[in-house]
């Protein structure tokens, strides 16, 4: 009987102490991961920082604030935004920040991913509504880099680094899309009239060169135009055109001139 008694007693004990410790030992023990930190507070009172790795805490007296370091991202809602130039645009942006001070990202703010999530919307809105359509399109990423500063700045006290902001994506309505699809046409007929009159120009000025050249030289008509009988013959065609030089007709002047002196000399009287 007393043998049972015993062993009664000794399994009360054990089972009181295995209860005691699964209640105490995982408030007693922590296990926070490399990218984790434990903000302790003792008795509501900051105490320290503490991890990554194991960590010893007070049962029922230290509570902690588990924080994670890594980059987080947050997708910023579509906006509908005026810009400078009085233009109505959809504007919709993701932003990257980290914890760098666990300890202000716990008491210095409430909820810091959704505080952090509303600024990023007004601070949105309030840089594109002070930039024109243009710079909005054509400027992106000054843009970005203006949007992360200024989220930045901010959130500084809260300890926690805004790493970037991308603006992802701008709404335009249907009739300033159609607006600038007849304005970026209406640019390309420009460039290529201008590309045209810059190619007529340098053609002539090429012909200009060439005819002084020639000038210099006349035997490279000739030249030219044998290579142009060449060319001409080469084709599969069944009559060919034969341009006469202006060089040939100089003879015909002068025969034509010596015909004129005689007929004059002829008209005059022996007594003259």
């Amino acid at each position: 009987m007393e043998n049972n008694t015993t062993i009664f007693n000794t399994l009360t004990w054990v089972i009181t102490i295995a209860v005691l410790a699964a209640i105490l030992l995982p408030q007693m023990f922590k296990i926070l991961r490399e990218y984790e930190r434990a903000v302790v507070f003792r008795l509501g009172k900051y105490l320290k920082t503490k991890g990554p790795g194991l960590i010893f805490l007070i049962p029922f007296i230290d509570k902690i604030e588990r924080i994670d370091l890594r980059v987080l991202t947050i997708n910023v809602d579509k906006q509908e935004v005026i810009t400078k130039d009085n233009v109505t645009v959809s504007v919709d942006a993701i932003t990257f920040f980290r914890v760098v001070d666990a300890r202000d990202a716990v008491i210095q703010v409430e909820r810091y991913i959704q505080a952090t999530s509303m600024l990023s919307q007004t601070t949105l809105r309030s840089i594109v509504g002070q930039i024109e359509l243009d710079d909005l399109l054509a400027n992106r990423e000054k843009i970005n880099k203006k949007i992360q500063q200024a989220i930045d700045e901010q959130t500084e006290p809260w300890g926690i680094k805004v790493v970037a902001v991308e603006v992802r994506d701008v709404g335009l309505p249907e009739n300033m899309k159609r607006a600038m699809a007849r304005q970026a046409e209406t640019e390309r007929d420009r460039r290529a009239k201008v590309i045209n009159a810059e190619g007529e120009y340098q053609a002539a000025k090429r012909l200009v060169d060439a005819a002084k050249m020639i000038q210099t030289a006349p035997a490279a008509l000739q030249l030219r135009f044998l290579q142009t009988l060449t060319e001409v013959s080469e084709e599969n065609s069944t009559f060919a055109m034969i341009p006469l030089p202006m060089d040939l007709l100089e003879a015909f002047k002068g025969f034509a001139k010596n015909l004129n002196n005689n007929s004059d000399s002829g008209d005059k009287s022996p007594d003259e």
